[in-house]
């Protein structure tokens, strides 16, 4: 006879996540991916190739003004965004 060691997949795959730290990486996916939901189409469709490194967010931008108002409201975007994914993950933001 077989002995049962059953699992669910969502468990196996929490530890699996955990074993590997990639719960950062996840959540730094999570954060790109809502950036159009934090900071509207309009916004979105100004700025494009986000990426972490280091725990700062690069964002392109395509306009100037919308860079310079981005700009002003850099510290209140961080924290959106942080909020967003339940952790401190970005501490800098730096448009281009």
């Amino acid at each position: 006879m077989r002995k049962s060691n059953a699992q669910s997949i969502s468990s196996v795959l929490k530890s699996y996540v955990q074993e590997n730290n990639l719960e950062r990486k996840l959540n730094e996916l999570d954060l790109i991916k809502s950036w159009e939901s934090v900071m509207g189409k309009t916004v979105s469709r100004y700025t494009g190739n986000l990426y972490i490194q280091n725990s700062t967010l690069f964002v392109e931008t395509t306009s100037p003004i919308v860079r310079n108002e981005l700009l002003m409201m850099k510290e209140e975007i961080r924290v959106r965004l942080n909020e967003v994914v339940g952790e401190e993950l970005i501490k800098a933001i730096i448009f281009r």
